[in-house]
């Protein structure tokens, strides 16, 4: 029997983000679960719009405040185990079966999956612990078995706030997530909640996520940012609850050293120009000041389940389908992926070209995976930059690549 799943996904400004991450939930091969959306006006009217809003659980928050609207989520879910992603994220089919599984363990009381990039195929975020100064470290794991790490003494497994669940009755218990992290260290802060209260975190490489970096008041679109306010106050309010006070003005100042450096690496591409760095910069400093008057640390435990679980259709044992071909097939290939995964079918398409391009995965607004590059071009970057292979056998290795999280 697979636990009951809540999936909390809040959205500020991105109904496009939403939507395309709701479609990709409507593809998950699980059941049951039932579908969250703590949303503003446009986010909520996206997701009244869709043919499945009926099982979709909608409240309506227009605050920038990702923990208090993820506690509000969480207020309202009836499932064993909460889970969370991003709205510009979309899930891999078998991501709730992955990330679920750790969960059979009573001792488990969250688990956290990898998170892949822009490019499709490339992590983000893999294994790693964090510190009392909020800094992450990796964590050397082999294998894509579910793993319970042993991090360093002061440290906690690290889990992405795009990508984790929770037992409902230890986030209750623990108040869900601390309302001073506004944006910013939200996750970081239960993981270290979690691990103080003795609980276990599993990492599940097979739980995977595409998180894609969409635009927001606080970055944009080439993922410079647009404001670092929140997040200066995030990491002070941080330093405050768990760094020791010897050490949290020398932490201070590498965050401080470590956000001047990432702005001088976008002035020397191009995106953002002195002033620009300038202008951050003040507002780092803001934030500062704000995150020490921020009041910090009110989690009351959350109520039991205030509404009844919805179950959400999703694709549970779903047909897979898998279409190849080359550049100039790709009208016709497209077509017929869409119509199949209209029909209910979870669908691949492979489109190579005769190079040595490197391989791209996009989750389309119709619900294909499509993934185009080089009939000779690494998808895996860590592999050669040429390799000479007939369209079969690339096809071939492609689909055995991504069988485990899709299917």
């Amino acid at each position: 029997m697979t636990p009951p799943v809540s999936i909390v996904i809040v959205s500020r400004d991105r109904p496009a983000a939403l939507m395309r991450c709701l479609t990709g939930v409507a593809q998950l091969d699980y059941a049951p679960f039932e579908v969250i959306v703590v949303a503003c006006p446009a986010g909520a009217d996206t997701a009244l719009a869709r043919p499945d809003a009926a099982t979709i659980k909608l409240i309506r928050y227009d605050e920038a405040n990702i923990s208090v609207a993820r506690n509000l989520g969480i207020a309202a879910s009836a499932g064993e185990i909460v889970a969370f992603i991003d709205d510009d994220a979309v899930p891999e089919p078998l991501w709730l079966r992955h990330l679920t599984g750790p969960f059979s363990d009573p001792q488990i009381a969250c688990a956290g999956g990898y998170v892949i990039g822009r490019n499709g195929i490339s992590f983000q975020w893999t294994a790693r612990s964090v510190d009392r100064t909020g800094t992450a470290h990796p964590l050397a794991l082999t294998g894509d078995a579910p793993v319970v790490p042993a991090p360093p003494k002061g440290h906690a497994v690290k889990t992405e706030g795009t990508n984790m669940a929770v037992r409902r009755t230890v986030l209750a218990a623990l108040g869900g997530f601390d309302p001073a992290f506004r944006f910013y260290l939200d996750e970081t802060d239960l993981n270290l909640r979690l691990a103080a209260a003795g609980h276990h975190t599993a990492l599940v490489p097979l739980a995977q996520v595409h998180h894609g970096f969409a635009e927001s008041p606080r970055r944009n679109r080439d993922r410079s940012p647009r404001d670092l306010t929140e997040i200066a106050a995030s990491q002070m309010v941080f330093l405050r609850k768990h760094c020791p006070e010897p050490d949290r003005d020398t932490a201070w100042r590498a965050f401080e050293a470590g956000q001047r450096a990432r702005l001088l690496r976008f002035l020397q591409r191009g995106p953002l120009d002195p002033l620009d760095v300038a202008r951050l910069m003040r507002g780092l400093r803001r934030g500062a000041k704000d995150g020490i008057a921020r009041a910090f640390g009110a989690t009351p435990a959350l109520p039991a389940p205030q509404q009844r679980f919805l179950p959400y259709p999703g694709r549970p044992d779903a047909p897979r389908l898998r279409l190849g071909g080359r550049p100039w097939q790709a009208a016709r290939l497209r077509a017929k992926a869409a119509e199949a995964a209209s029909d209910g079918a979870i669908v691949s398409l492979f489109l190579f070209a005769p190079s040595a391009r490197r391989h791209r995965v996009a989750f389309t607004s119709e619900g294909i995976w499509q993934q185009s590059g080089g009939l000779f071009g690494q998808s895996l970057r860590n592999g050669p930059a040429i390799r000479m292979r007939r369209f079969s056998s690339r096809l071939s290795s492609e689909i055995m690549r991504v069988q485990k999280v899709r299917g």
